[in-house]
């Protein structure tokens, strides 16, 4: 259930305040996105753009194993290099993650922009399925909606 649904009478500025008062608790939040009938779900970090890094998204997965694995990267994030578009990283117990640099950040992170202003990074997390495709390979199963990729792959990793 969304909080807008468990909270009814309350305003979008309600919500907002609400993930500020998160944001002052913790270094980043994780906002979900429901699968909607033509768009899979999605999920990205609100908050790392603040530590100088840029925000994370994820497509395609439920919001559960999406915030662990942003919630991994972010962690990672805050006390290393930013990782580059093109960049392939093999997750301890996941997938091979491809870092995909996000070309409309505030179209795809609504929240983020509305918090922190429209002028920041993102990455995507592009991960591989079950077999080892990536999204952009035939033979990809990424379950209904399939895993929108939101930017052009890097030179380098196409």
């Amino acid at each position: 259930m969304c909080w807008v649904c468990d909270h009814p009478g309350s305003t979008g500025q309600d919500y907002l305040r609400y993930l500020r008062g998160l944001l002052e608790q913790h270094c980043w939040i994780v906002v979900g996105v429901q699968r909607g009938r033509y768009r899979p779900p999605y999920s990205y970090t609100v908050g790392l753009a603040d530590h100088d890094r840029p925000e994370l998204i994820v497509t395609g997965l439920p919001h559960r194993r999406a915030t662990d694995l942003l919630n991994d990267v972010a962690a990672h994030l805050l006390h290393a290099e930013a990782p580059t578009p093109g960049e392939q990283i093999p997750l301890t117990g996941g997938p091979l993650i491809e870092i995909v640099k996000v070309t409309e950040s505030p179209a795809h992170l609504r929240i983020a922009a509305q918090l922190g202003g429209p002028q920041f990074a993102a990455l995507q997390l592009v991960y591989t399925d079950d077999r080892g495709h990536w999204p952009w390979d035939r033979g990809f199963r990424g379950g209904r909606g399939g895993q929108p990729v939101l930017g052009p792959r890097s030179a380098e990793a196409a």
